[in-house]
């Protein structure tokens, strides 16, 4: 079948809409980050003004400003304008971005992830989704207040706009049809797959990444210390964190498992070997295998909180390592995928 150029052209059209409404996204949700570091700050000096009036009370007067003080009702929760922008923003960009996806394949008349960079579009698809159920389950459990996971938003937000804009910078090729190699049923099952690993992994790395910071302000905390960065105090402690990271890196294990297995089966139907001690599947199995650890320590060996946390990091690190340096610079029966 032959390319319609201009199908491939609305594509592009609409992928570069959809990164200026993730920037504008961002934007949003990182002016609700400040705002609620500056309303967790005042909320905390107020605290402090109280219970250092009450313990001065040494006349009548001051007592009762004290208790003044202590009993006035707390402030009603702050309308989270600029949140509720970004979110609108974020949904607006995500069915921009599955409208780019959408008319890349049928521009190309298949499923569209053939190469690097329709495996980053259809990637950043997957998280954005992922993020936006997430909001949408917490809204409907009443999680409201400082536990929104809208307090997520520039961290999903700022990753997907850099990885497109690195797609569209290193990775763009035109629309064209696959390499016989890859016009195979097995494409929508195995990269697909892979796809959905790669999107879980990185919401967990993600999660990780805040438990580490959340940790260490916890401990200065916990020391007498007063940590900065007032705004991490609206996200979830980092106990909560590590569950969501590791809830995450469970999935992502399965589907990375799944990966594996429909890569060999794939491998073949297509050249007579189930391994071929190419380099994407070795380090597919890396991968696979770090995560293993991970999951291991975590469960049976009762590991969790900074050291868990370093073996997630050192997982992703291996798919980080596996799309931008095997795909690229490692030659082997897989390098059709990095063009």
């Amino acid at each position: 079948m032959t390319v319609d150029e201009n199908v491939a052209q609305v594509s592009n059209l609409l992928l570069y809409s959809a990164m200026t409404a993730y920037l504008g996204s961002f934007i949003a949700y990182a002016a609700d980050l400040a705002e609620g570091g500056k309303e967790i700050k005042a909320r905390d000096a107020r605290r402090r003004g109280s219970a250092e009036a009450t313990a001065a009370g040494t006349t009548a007067s001051t007592a009762a400003a004290g208790a003044v003080l202590t009993e006035a009702p707390a402030p009603p929760p702050r309308r989270r304008r600029a949140a509720a922008v970004g979110t609108s923003l974020f949904a607006a960009s995500t069915l921009l971005l599955a409208g780019s996806v959408t008319a890349r394949a049928l521009s190309v008349h298949r499923v569209p992830w053939g190469n690097m960079f329709e495996f980053a579009l259809t990637g950043c698809l997957v998280v954005s989704i992922g993020y936006l159920v997430a909001v949408v389950r917490a809204s409907r459990a009443g999680l409201g207040g400082g536990r929104d996971a809208r307090y997520l938003g520039t961290f999903v937000a700022g990753p997907v706009l850099a990885t497109l804009g690195i797609a569209l910078r290193s990775f763009y090729v035109e629309a064209a049809q696959l390499v016989p190699a890859l016009d195979s049923y097995w494409l929508v099952i195995h990269v697909f797959v892979a796809i959905l690993a790669t999107a879980l992994s990185t919401l967990g790395f993600s999660a990780t990444v805040l438990q580490l910071v959340q940790e260490k302000r916890e401990r200065v905390r916990a020391g007498g210390g007063h940590p900065g960065g007032a705004f991490m105090d609206a996200l979830p402690g980092s106990a909560e964190l590590e569950r969501t990271a590791f809830r995450l890196n469970a999935v992502a294990f399965v589907m990375w498992t799944f990966t594996l297995i429909a890569g060999a089966v794939w491998a073949q139907v297509a050249w007579n070997r189930y391994w071929n001690w190419d380099s994407k599947e070795v380090w597919t199995f890396i991968i696979w295998v770090v995560y293993a650890c991970y999951l291991h320590a975590r469960a049976t060996r009762g590991w969790d909180g900074r050291r868990a946390a370093w073996l997630s990091v050192l997982a992703f690190g291996c798919v980080l390592f596996n799309y931008l340096v095997v795909n690229i610079f490692f030659p082997g029966l897989h390098s059709y995928a990095g063009v």
